[in-house]
């Protein structure tokens, strides 16, 4: 990694700020293991490149959304590559689902700026989405 702070150590109020986060969040995500931050003499948590990196990893994957334990699962020293790749399968299912599930949303929204009727409910799209999903039942939740 490239950036002007390579082999300076941050303080937690500067790497909280790097990446928008508070001060306690950093600190919540060490109590729980995603993060080890070095010590200095007085006991300030330094943080370095390994930890800018880290910090990253855990923003990308909620980003994603993985939960906290679940990110701590994939941190593990003692997880195996079988293991991580199951993780990691078991949530792309989720993320697809989801992503799809917003598909879906948008091309609803989108049925309505599309709709050149004064009264949205006649147009013919909108009422087809509406019927397939009346149609699909439950399972379409």
């Amino acid at each position: 990694m490239k950036s002007s702070d390579e082999g300076a150590a941050l303080g937690i109020g500067a790497l909280a700020a790097r990446f928008g986060l508070a001060t306690h969040v950093l600190r919540h995500w060490e109590t729980m293991g995603l993060l080890r931050p070095a010590r200095d003499a007085g006991g300030r948590r330094r943080y370095g490149a390994d930890d800018l990196a880290r910090v990253a990893e855990i923003l990308l994957y909620k980003q994603a959304g993985l939960g906290l334990d679940t990110i701590g699962s994939l941190f593990a020293a003692t997880v195996d590559r079988a293991a991580r790749h199951e993780i990691l399968r078991r949530e792309a299912g989720r993320l697809r689902a989801r992503i799809a599930a917003e598909r879906a949303s948008l091309k609803f929204i989108e049925s309505g700026l599309n709709c050149s009727y004064e009264d949205q409910t006649r147009c013919p799209n909108r009422g087809r989405l509406v019927a397939e999903r009346i149609a699909a039942g439950p399972a379409a939740r």
